[in-house]
């Protein structure tokens, strides 16, 4: 009898299970199980007839079909019947016991088999598998195993025959003599006892509610007997562990008084396994379980265990983890819950055996003692109630521990006591406060003893985090302990050792008052006088204040005090209630806004410092402002560790004295704090200082006095006599106390009222600081100038100034320039020069006006101090050097538009310019920079601030304009753009003096801005091209009577010993004599003299004009001769002949005579000669001709000249012609073996360019565009590559092509001239010069702008005749130029449709084409016309093109497959509504290759498919199909080809189910296809096609055929395609 359809599918599937790719194995099971979830029983029974067919198929095979046979009857065991469930019972009962040995994945799936039929079929299993469970002999491990896991899947079912099991079982155990037969012993009984134990707790659910734990006891007493007795003894540690795990859950169901037997002896073998297994976690589980049994029991034993117990027990919790696995982690659970669990029967010995252990010198015993007793807190609240105070007084002693990881753990146990209200009790507030002490640990040093196990830093940083999230989670989750913590936690704001626990004590008492605040508590949160340890309101503020000065320092505790401070602020004083509501979120706006990168600490202090004047005003009461005063004042010392906040707390400390009232508290106040000032610290004098100046604001005369009496006090006098050595006040001392008392006066002098200070600045503030001037000491001297500076700036703050009259201002600037000169040149340390600046800036202005020498010494002092500087070499602190610099250079330039603002005349600007001359000359470029940007400064200043009352010369413009011009070529960048600067104000300075107004903008002069971006980069080339730029823009502004100083000044500049700016000087020289040469008439013979000198003492490009010159006179008699001269040159040229031969461009008539003789000379020989190489045998290669390459190299250069433009015009179409065929004619031709020999060796004077002769062709070729005004070309050819594609053979034809589209596109009217002289050479006798030229004609039709020109008809014509030209490529191009009239003048196809299409016809046919490429061509060009054409004329070619070209869709070339099928969809595109029923069918023809190339390795194949296929499917008229197609196939977007291919292949069922057999057959030819991609694909597609179609539809395909196509292409070499071809024979069952 014939095998089945159904069988034959599962049998070829089953065939495949041996393939050697998992990949594949796992797509054949699937397949398996998609035939089982159409046929089930069929696909059971299949299976189970092939394993039983193949006796001999190995195991990892047959546990393959076995596993698809247990996943299908997991989801279909409902629909199995009797007789199939019994044949499988016996298939896997049979391949489950085949072999005695144990193979863990062959008989684990049999078992699952067996398994997965036992949850509907229990009975018929189990009586499977009793059979093989006999008395007296004993079972095949996997039945046991099977045993055990029925148990589990199906306990209700199972738990009925388990005492037949048992009393079967038990004689066996003592038959088992092999330990691995003991483990699957041990693993049934433990599985069976958890079965019962899960019966017996769900009796309510159960079939048999009469079932009893007495039924089980005995016989699981006599299995205890033999595991306990004898195998827990065994060395097989897999057996130990597997003895143990049962012992646990059968300890549940010996009976009481045997486990109370049993106990004494049960315990300490259990216990005894920790020492003899690493991995403890059955252990420890097992151990639970009998704990839990024996309290269930009220067993006495324990008692008398315990101490065995706990002391095994904590050993465990202490032994070092080295594994974070889940087992080891499972473990310490487990040893937990045995702590739990005997703390519900023992815990009074279970606190004694504990908290003793928390004072042990081992640090494991200590963290673990702590672990265990968090555990008992939380997980044995009930008995631990009573225990409280025992707990707390013990765990005082681990809070003196250091160890961070004790602290950690300490930490945790505070928190479970948080939660269970242990620190309610009395001492709760010793563990409240230590962790606050943990919170203030900086994270950078918390203390720890250096441990072995490298973990110290991560301990640190985790002991702080612990902590702060600990503080925070009790604060806010813990109801209960919200009274306890309020207040109390504010008794740690104000001690300085709580400072880093700041802002998490901030966020934990935000929280808390908020708290009490929804509660409806009493609106003064803090009751301060009810509580003897609470800070004062006034500690408070004070303390927030200032810590908020840094704002982000300790995690944000700017935000957070600011916060607490906003939810206390009706506990500080009740008028703040409203004031601060609005102002603090001010404050914490600005900081959200805000980084710590990118706040201002200056501008954040004064916002603070607005907070506290606003703050004292609205309270507005004397005796809370002297209260905070004081309070501020008490807290200075605290803060001496930190100096910026002790500064701020200075300056809070000034603003609340500010707004005392009391004179006498003030007094009293500043007395003490000049007392109390720690003068050695230097940070502190700034604090000090503008505590008094901010005092000062309102207190100017107590200030005042008490800084006087302070100076005249002992405390400043010199020790003096014999008893001096005792003094503690040394000089060094004293010196110090000075100068914070300077400092003070300077600040007092800058804040308080100026009109108040003028009137006491020379009588008071100025006569004790004269004292101070004969110092040496550095701090003291800056202190100072700085007092000075503040005090100057004062007196010119003051609205009197201007009449003030400062009698000493002379003796203050002298001893301010004896300090400047007294500063080192070779560093800049300190900001001493600086402040000194500006106090004489400020000086200069006062009256009386300073002496002409006085003023002469300033200038230069200040100078030398500055300018001379040594650069600082790259340092760490380079950031803030740069800065202290930049500083000092602004207030240089201050000072010196200071001084010049009182001689704003010419001479004055003159004289300044004339002391900055040396440094702008300097050999050292930092110096020149300086007095550059210096005189920029000054030269603006003048320019804003000109006054011109009359009109008058600006008598010393040259002599400026030359000083500063040379330097726009500086080596320098920063100088160069300076240099430009200066000349652009100087240009606008003559132009107010010759009346113009200060807004007036003059087109010439603001040219030189532009000119800046040219002198950023130090190319040579780019920078005289500026500096020509800028002398034109000084010769057009320039004053005729300025000009000869200008140039003799400039001329001095040649020697300049920079000679990037002597090349400079020279380049405007010639501008300036090109420019204003006419008005130099009677000076010309001077100005030649000194130039030609010049020009002769240097060696450089600057004396070549007279060279050229003299060149260009004699050619104007003799060109002939003379460019016959020169091109007996040597190659390569030499700068020096390239630049005569520039020389001959200057004059038009005689650049067009030189052009013609170029072009004459290099087509008068032959382009290159053939030379065969010294082998024989090896081919010929062509060497250039000397001459026409010398002649190319030539008209380079003259091309190269700007002035050749017009010569070049009129020869343009000979030239570009010429040069295009040179081009041709050199491409791969070589230097002759003189030149290459040189051009290695590189004798003489470097080349500029390459010798080669391709590239000089395509250089002169290059220059000709861009002389002749087709730069636009010469542009796009750069863009697009075009000149590198010219130089190589491979990209030659398509550089001429983008040459003719860009001639085209850019230069359109040349083109005529150009065609005509491009024609004559079509029948030229060299094959490369008729491809370049009819590439060149085949562009340009690709350009409308032929059809414009009329030179379309003549175009296709002359292309037309060269379609027999014996070159392929010519033919090629041919049929390329004729397609392009498609895109050139799309218009005109209509009318020469015949014509195209039949040459492209032609094209496919050609037969003298062995590579096809003509073919190609013409697909492409006929895919370009089609939507151009008359229909009718298409419709001739249309069906002979379709079969023309179909067998390109497979051919092996990747350009012919996409060209085809590209030209395909066009040819469907053009039938769009008007397929006649012959070209349909070549549309479904097509569908199968166009679907499968989808996934064509080559990307323009794939893409070229998609758009075949979209134009195909209007023609089949399917909307559904149309919008698949539009979803799935839209350029740019990724495809999924399973989907797509699914949805594509259920509507072609749907709406054509008659094509199924037509398209599956067409595809069969692709399963042998040699791209694998599409072998892939070809399964799919017929699996899809078979998914959709219906049933009927069968007859259409045949199956036999198609099994046994499918059956080769599992054999297939690919993985993927295997793959492919077994899904789809698991879809075959469709026509099951």
């Amino acid at each position: 009898m014939a095998e089945s359809y159904m069988e034959k599918l599962s049998f070829t599937l089953l065939d495949a299970i041996t393939d050697k790719e998992p990949v594949v194995q796992e797509q054949v099971c699937s397949a398996l199980c998609s035939l089982g979830e159409a046929r089930p029983r069929e696909m059971l029974r299949a299976c189970n007839e092939y394993l039983r067919q193949h006796d001999k198929l190995a195991q990892p095979y047959r546990a393959l079909i076995l596993r698809a046979m247990e996943m299908v009857l997991s989801s279909h065991i409902h629909q199995l019947d009797k007789d199939t469930a019994s044949i499988l019972i016996l298939l896997a009962s049979s391949e489950m016991t085949r072999t005695k040995g144990l193979d863990c994945d062959w008989q684990q799936a049999a078992s699952s088999v067996l398994v997965a039929v036992g949850k509907r079929f229990i009975n018929q299993v189990m009586e499977e598998v009793l059979s093989r469970f006999q008395p007296g002999v004993l079972p095949h491990c996997s039945v046991l195993q099977t045993l055990a896991s029925l148990s589990v899947s199906n306990a209700f079912g199972m738990v009925p025959f388990l005492p037949s099991i048992l009393s079967t079982m038990l004689p066996m155990l003592g038959m088992a003599k092999q330990d691995a037969l003991r483990v699957v012993f041990c693993c049934a009984l433990q599985h069976f006892s958890e079965s019962t134990l899960e019966y017996l707790a769900n009796l309510d659910q159960a079939p048999d509610p009469t079932v009893r734990r007495d039924a089980f006891a005995t016989d699981i007493f006599s299995a205890y007997d033999i595991l306990f007795h004898h195998w827990l003894q065994s060395r097989d540690a897999k057996l130990r562990l597997a003895v143990v795990a049962a012992l646990g859950p059968m300890s549940h169901l010996l009976p009481s008084e045997k486990l109370e037997e049993q106990l004494p002896r049960l315990l300490p073998g259990v216990l005894g396994l920790y020492k003899k297994h690493a991995e403890t976690f059955h252990v420890s589980k097992s151990l639970g379980q009998i704990l839990e049994a024996a309290v269930s029991v009220g067993s006495r034993t324990l008692e008398v265990q315990l101490d065995a117990l706990l002391a095994t027990l904590h050993t465990q919790i202490c032994v070092p983890v080295e594994s974070s696995s889940p087992l080891v982690m499972s473990s310490q659970k487990e040893v937990l819950r045995c702590f739990t669990v005997l703390a519900s029967c023992l815990p009074d010995r279970l606190l004694a055996f504990l908290l003793p252990r928390l004072d042990t010198s081992s640090e494991r015993l200590r963290v673990g003692t702590l672990q265990i007793l968090r555990h008992l807190i939380n997980s044995a609240a009930a008995q631990m109630e009573v225990k409280k105070p025992f707990i707390l007084s013990a765990m005082r002693l681990p809070l003196l521990d250091t160890n961070n990881k004790v602290k950690r753990a300490v930490v945790q146990v505070i928190s479970a006591m948080a939660h269970h209200g242990y620190l309610e009790q009395p001492g709760g507030e010793v563990m409240i406060e230590y962790i606050v002490q943990q919170c203030a640990l900086p994270p950078e040093q918390e203390p720890e003893k250096p441990g072995p196990d490298g973990e110290d830093l991560a301990a640190a940083d985790s002991v702080r985090a612990v902590s702060v999230r600990t503080l925070y989670l009790v604060s806010t989750t813990v109801d209960r302990m919200s009274d306890v913590l309020w207040p109390y936690l504010m008794e740690f704001l104000v001690p300085a050792h709580f400072t880093e626990a700041l802002t998490p004590l901030c966020r934990s008492l935000v929280h808390l008052a908020l708290k009490r605040q929804e509660a409806g508590a009493d609106a003064f949160l803090a009751q301060f006088e009810a509580h003897a340890n609470l800070p004062s309101p006034y500690a408070v503020t004070t303390r927030l204040l200032v810590v908020s000065s840094n704002p982000y320092l300790g995690d944000g505790r700017g935000a957070a005090s600011l916060r607490l401070l906003g939810v206390m602020r009706q506990s500080i004083h009740p008028l703040l209630a409203q004031p601060w509501e609005t102002a603090v979120p001010l404050l914490l706006e600005h900081l959200e806004a805000h980084t710590e990168e990118t706040l201002s600490l200056q501008e954040w202090e004064e916002k603070l410092l607005t907070f506290l004047r606003d703050t004292l005003a609205v309270v507005s009461d004397n005796t809370w402002t002297c209260q905070l005063s004081l309070e501020m004042r008490k807290r200075l010392p605290s803060y001496n560790r930190v100096p910026q906040e002790k500064n701020f707390l200075y300056k809070c400390l000034g603003t609340a004295l500010a707004a005392a009232a009391s004179r006498e508290v003030v007094r009293k106040s500043l007395r003490e704090l000049l007392g109390a000032a720690s003068y050695q610290q230097q940070a502190e004098h700034e604090g000090l200082a503008c505590c008094f100046g901010i005092c000062a604001t309102a207190h100017l005369e107590d200030t005042l006095t008490q800084l006087e009496d302070f100076m005249r006090s002992d405390v400043l006098r010199k020790p003096s006599g014999i008893f001096s050595i005792f003094k503690d006040r040394g000089e060094q001392e004293l010196e110090k106390v000075r100068s914070a008392l300077i400092l003070c006066y300077g600040h007092v002098a800058a804040r308080a009222p100026h009109e108040l200070v003028l009137a006491k600045v020379e009588s008071e503030v100025l006569r004790n600081m004269f004292q101070c001037f004969s110092t040496k000491d550095p701090a003291l001297k800056l202190c100072l100038v700085q007092s000075l500076c503040m005090v100057s700036q004062a007196i010119c703050s003051s609205a009197q100034a201007s009449s003030f009259y400062f009698s000493r201002k002379a003796e203050l600037v002298a001893q301010m320039m004896e300090f400047i000169r007294a500063e080192p040149l070779d560093s800049l340390k300190t900001p001493l020069r600086k402040k000194a600046m500006l106090a004489c800036t400020h000086l200069v202005s006062l009256e009386p006006a300073l002496e002409e020498q006085a003023r002469a010494d300033v200038i230069h002092g200040c100078l030398h101090s500055v300018v001379a500087l040594v650069p600082e070499p790259d340092r760490e602190d380079g950031g803030s050097q740069e800065s202290l610099y930049q500083d000092t250079v602004r207030a240089l330039e201050d000072l010196l538009a200071g001084l010049l603002q009182r001689n704003m005349t010419p001479q004055g600007l003159q004289i300044m310019v004339e002391h900055l001359s040396p440094w702008i000359k300097s050999p050292k470029g930092h110096e020149r920079a300086r007095a550059l940007g210096l005189s920029t400064r000054l030269l603006q200043h003048f320019r804003q601030h000109l006054h011109v009352s009359a009109l008058v010369p600006f008598h010393n413009l040259g002599l400026l304009v030359g000083l500063f011009s040379p330097r726009c070529a500086d080596l320098c960048s920063a100088t160069r753009r300076q240099a430009v600067d200066c000349v652009y104000t100087l240009l606008y300075l003559q132009l107010g003096h010759e009346g113009f107004s200060r807004d007036y903008r003059d087109d010439v002069a603001e040219r030189l801005l532009s000119l800046k971006d040219g002198l950023v980069h130090p190319d040579p080339a780019t920078l005289f091209h500026t500096c020509h730029s800028v002398a034109q823009i000084i010769a057009k502004r320039l004053p005729p009577d300025q000009l000869i100083s200008l140039l003799l000044t400039m001329f001095e500049g040649l020697g300049d010993p920079d000679k990037n700016c002597s090349r400079a000087a020279t380049v405007m020289i010639n501008c300036l004599l090109k420019e204003r040469g006419p008005a130099l008439l009677e000076k010309v013979p001077e100005i030649v003299s000194v130039l030609r000198s010049k020009l002769q003492e240097t060696q450089g490009e600057h004396i070549l004009p007279a060279a050229q010159h003299g060149l260009y006179l004699l050619a104007s008699q003799h060109c002939a001769a003379v460019v016959s001269s020169l091109l007996g040159s040597p190659l390569p040229f030499d700068s020096h002949t390239c630049a005569l031969w520039r020389a001959l461009a200057v004059q038009p008539s005689l650049t067009t005579q030189v052009l013609e003789l170029l072009l004459e000379k290099m087509s008068r020989d032959v382009p290159f000669k053939e030379s065969r190489a010294f082998l024989l045998g090896s081919s010929p290669h062509r060497v250039a001709t000397l001459l026409p390459l010398v002649a190319t190299c030539a008209l380079y250069e003259v091309l190269s000249a700007p002035a050749s433009g017009t010569a070049v015009l009129e020869l343009y179409p000979q030239l570009l012609v010429a040069l295009l065929l040179r081009v041709s004619c050199t491409v791969g031709v070589q230097l002759p073996r003189s030149l290459q020999v040189k051009e290695r060796r590189g004798t003489g004077t470097a080349p500029a360019r390459s010798l080669e002769p391709c590239s000089s062709a395509v250089d002169a070729l290059q220059a000709l565009l861009l002389r002749g005004g087709s730069q636009d070309v010469a542009q796009c050819m750069q863009l697009e590559g075009g000149w590198e594609l010219l130089r190589t053979s491979a990209g030659h034809e398509e550089g001429v092509a983008r040459l003719a589209s860009a001639m085209a596109r850019c230069a359109g009217p040349r083109l005529p001239l150009v065609v005509k002289a491009l024609v004559c050479t079509q029948n030229s006798l060299y094959e490369i010069q008729r491809v370049t030229s009819t590439a060149f004609l085949a562009e340009l039709l690709s350009s409308n702008v032929v059809n414009d020109l009329m030179l379309l008809e003549s175009l296709l014509d002359n292309l037309a005749a060269r379609q027999k030209d014996s070159s392929t490529s010519v033919r090629r191009l041919v049929l390329r130029g004729l397609a392009n009239v498609a895109s050139g003048s799309p218009d005109k196809v209509r009318a020469h449709g015949p014509q195209l299409l039949t040459a492209m016809i032609s094209g496919l046919d050609d037969g003298d084409d062995p590579h096809g490429l003509v073919a190609l061509e013409a697909m492409v060009g006929l895919a370009r016309l089609l939507d151009l054409v008359a229909p009718w004329d298409l419709h001739l070619v249309l069906l002979h093109t379709v079969i023309r070209i179909r067998p390109f869709f497979d051919s092996e070339k990747v350009e012919f497959r996409e060209a085809s099928i590209r030209l395909f969809g066009h040819l469907n595109k053009a039938c769009h509504g008007d397929c006649e029923e012959v070209f349909l069918e070549q549309v479904v023809g097509g569908l199968v290759p166009l679907l499968l190339h989808l996934q064509d390795p080559q990307a323009p194949v794939a893409s070229a498919c998609r758009f075949a296929l979209c134009m195909c499917v209007p023609n089949l008229e399917c909307e559904e199909l149309a919008a698949t197609f539009h979803k799935h196939l839209q350029e740019g977007r990724s495809l999924h080809f399973g989907e797509f291919l699914n949805s594509t292949c259920k509507h072609l069922m749907h709406h054509f189910p008659d094509l199924l057999g037509r398209l599956v057959s067409t595809n069969l030819f692709y399963f042998k296809s040699t791209l694998e991609e599409v072998r892939a694909a070809a399964p799919m597609l017929t699996g899809f096609l078979v998914l959709h179609a219906e049933p009927e539809q069968q007859p259409q395909v045949d199956l036999e055929q198609l099994m046994a196509a499918l059956q080769l292409l599992l054999r297939d070499p690919a993985p993927g395609v295997r793959e492919k071809s077994a899904e789809t024979l698991g879809r075959l069952v469709k026509f099951a």
